[in-house]
């Protein structure tokens, strides 16, 4: 399987060690991280350009996911997340990992490089690899949904819609907030 990975300057000394291991377990891994280390570069597009090629392979019918790290993975997840075809989710911890490719088809896993062991994120990281998505109705229902809204902004109708309005929010209310 094809792995694009990604950080800054906080998960510099992880991804080399992550590469060696992905590629140890015969995976082909395209590094978009900075090629040296500096305290003040940023994360967005380098995780940015990990997330388009994911999704540019996927289109290719190429098997592939990524991983997007930093200190937290938050900001990661977010960078990854705003490419269009991208579902990044944060794991931080094996449950987390699989539920993402099982139940969300999630294709690129965010972790904190800070906030785990190398063994612990390696775990995470193999465990997301290694689960397919589930398939399940109710799964891909949802990621349609996503999917929708991505492309054109459609959401499900809202059923709190058709509702009748709160006593409280009703024109004719007498509660007065200054009253107490």
């Amino acid at each position: 399987m094809r792995i694009h990975i990604a950080t800054d300057h906080a998960g510099l000394e992880f991804s080399t060690q992550l590469q060696h291991h992905l590629a140890a377990a015969g995976h082909e891994v395209i590094d978009h991280g900075p090629l040296e280390y500096d305290p003040l570069d940023d994360y967005p597009a380098f995780c940015i350009r990990a997330a388009q090629a994911v999704v540019r392979d996927q289109a290719a019918g190429i098997e592939t996911l990524g991983v997007v790290f930093g200190g937290s993975g938050n900001g990661e997840q977010i960078a990854a997340n705003k490419v269009r075809g991208v579902r990044a989710a944060l794991a931080w911890s094996i449950a987390t990992a699989e539920l993402a490719r099982e139940h969300n088809d999630a294709n690129v896993i965010a972790i904190g490089a800070r906030q785990h062991t190398f063994d612990e994120a390696t775990t995470f990281i193999d465990r997301f690899i290694a689960t397919p998505f589930s398939g399940e109705e109710r799964h891909a229902r949802r990621i349609a949904q996503l999917a929708a809204y991505e492309e054109d902004g459609a959401l499900q109708p809202d059923p709190r819609a058709a509702r009748q309005p709160d006593v409280l929010a009703a024109d004719d209310s007498s509660f007065d907030p200054e009253a107490g």
